[in-house]
């Protein structure tokens, strides 16, 4: 059989949260193949039925895939197209369905992936941390031990990270990375795209005393600062310097329009911050 007669492997990505955000393509897909191998057919027939789909539904997981998969690739062998689906998200992404993916190469089956829902993503563009550079390091080991051992690796990774975690486990979670990473900035977005959807800012310390006080409901996604390396002390001076010349610029234009003279805003500026007026004028005019 030339590998034109296989069948396609068409990672499906399906609605995190709210149903409305499957794509039409998605939807097409779902109702032409010839079977869907979803990780929960009791979760997928929900969203099956919601869109009048009757695709022939399978299931693929962890725990089976090593039976399952090689009987799903006969399928795409024999020239079968088959849909694969996570309970929500992107397949193949912190799923059994990468390895699926690596079989169904090996056997020159044609894979196509469909843009859709991915919690990782949606978490890190709304985080309002940095997105040039980031790592998915999907879950965490579960055993403590592995999971210092994980994060004691990362510790320094200057890349934006982004877990998955499940909330009876976030607090424990939250100070291991305490304890291993510092009081770092963070993000944890929770119930994305659903009603009660929420993103929850500030540093880690601030998120455990917030966590202890009310237990959190919903799988959560935590995107979490890089490290940031040290700076010499010429480099911190430098920065202090330039931090503290913003404060003066600023105290000084909201004084001069509350109608002080440039004179008398410069030295009201000077008491704020605790530096001379001398001081602040020399580090207003250093280039």
């Amino acid at each position: 059989m030339s590998d034109s007669d296989k069948g396609v492997l068409y990672l499906c990505p399906t609605p995190i949260g709210n149903l409305d955000d499957i794509t039409f393509r998605a939807l097409n897909v779902l109702k032409e193949v010839d079977l869907i191998a979803a990780e929960d057919t009791r979760v997928t027939i929900k969203l099956l039925n919601h869109f009048e789909i009757k695709t022939p539904l399978t299931s693929y997981h962890e725990h089976n895939k090593i039976s399952k998969g090689p009987k799903l690739i006969n399928m795409l062998n024999e020239g079968k197209n088959i849909a694969l689906v996570t309970d929500a998200g992107t397949p193949a992404l912190s799923d059994p369905g990468e390895d699926l993916v690596q079989d169904a190469i090996k056997e020159k089956i044609k894979v196509v992936p469909l843009p859709g829902a991915a919690a990782a993503v949606c978490a890190l563009v709304a985080s309002g941390l940095s997105t040039r550079r980031f790592a998915f390091e999907g879950f965490l080991p579960l055993k403590q031990k592995e999971k210092r051992e994980f994060l004691t690796k990362i510790v320094e990774d200057e890349r934006t990270l982004i877990f998955y975690e499940a909330p009876h486990r976030i607090v424990k979670t939250l100070k291991t990375l305490f304890d291993i990473f510092g009081n770092r900035k963070i993000v944890i977005a929770r119930e994305m795209t659903k009603i009660h959807e929420e993103f929850i800012r500030g540093t880690i310390g601030e998120i455990i005393e917030r966590f202890e006080a009310s237990t959190p409901k919903g799988e959560m996604v935590l995107v979490v600062e890089g490290f940031t390396p040290c700076k010499s002390p010429s480099e911190s001076a430098k920065a202090d310097e330039d931090e503290l010349k913003a404060s003066l610029q600023s105290i000084i234009k909201e004084e001069m329009s509350k109608g002080f003279t440039k004179n008398q805003a410069l030295k009201r500026a000077a008491k704020q911050v605790g530096v001379s007026r001398n001081e602040a004028y020399e580090i207003l005019i250093e280039k």
